[in-house]
C-alpha cells in the first residue's frame, strides 16, 4: 500500500541556481497547491535556502519537495523520508520512469518534453514520445522540459501536469 501524502500538483517550478533573484517572484506566480521542486545543488548555505522557500511555500500554500533532501518531508530523487511523505523521481526515458515507480515514486517527471534553455542542444522527446512512455504508468506523470501552460494544453491526456523552470520567470 502506497503512503497518503498531500495531494499531488499538476503545476510545478523547478528551481535552477540559474534563476537567481527571480525565483523568489517565480514563487508568488504560482497558483496556490502548485508544487516547487528546489534543486540547488552544490550552492553554499543551501539549507538556508530551503527554509525560505518553506516560508514563502506554507504562506502561499505550496507543496514543498527538496531534490535529494534526507530528513525532509517530501523528497525528489532520493528516500521517502516519513511515512506520509510525497516522493517524487525524474526519468528522461520509460526504462527509468517504470524503475522510478518501482522504487515507490508518488509521481515522475518526465524529460525534456520539448527543447529547453537549462539543457541545450538535449535531445527532447517530443509530445508522442512523451505519451508513449508515460501511458500506463502507476504513477502521475509531469511534463518537464521547455513547457509552460499553453504547451500543456497540448500534450496526451497521459500528462498529469507540468512543470517549467523558465515559464515562472
Amino acid at each position: 500500500m502506497r503512503p497518503r501524502h498531500p495531494p499531488i500538483p499538476r503545476i510545478w517550478l523547478m528551481t535552477d541556481p540559474r534563476m537567481g533573484e527571480a525565483l523568489w517572484a517565480a514563487l508568488e506566480r504560482l497558483p496556490r497547491g502548485a508544487g516547487v521542486v528546489v534543486r540547488h545543488y552544490g550552492i553554499e548555505d543551501r539549507d538556508t535556502l530551503i527554509r525560505k522557500v518553506a516560508k514563502v511555500a506554507r504562506r502561499r500554500g505550496l507543496i514543498l519537495v527538496v531534490a535529494g533532501g534526507r530528513g525532509r518531508a517530501h523528497v525528489h530523487n532520493g528516500r521517502r523520508s516519513w511515512r506520509d511523505g510525497l516522493l517524487t523521481a525524474s526519468a528522461h526515458g520509460r526504462r527509468e520512469a517504470v524503475s522510478a515507480v518501482r522504487r515507490g515514486a508518488d509521481a515522475v517527471f518526465l524529460s525534456p518534453v520539448f527543447a529547453t534553455r537549462s539543457h541545450p542542444g538535449g535531445r527532447a522527446l517530443g509530445r508522442v514520445k512523451f505519451g508513449l512512455i508515460s501511458r500506463g504508468l502507476d504513477a502521475p506523470v509531469i511534463a518537464l522540459g521547455g513547457m509552460d501552460a499553453r504547451r500543456a494544453r497540448s500534450l496526451p491526456r497521459s500528462a498529469y501536469g507540468w512543470a517549467g523552470i523558465d515559464a515562472w520567470l
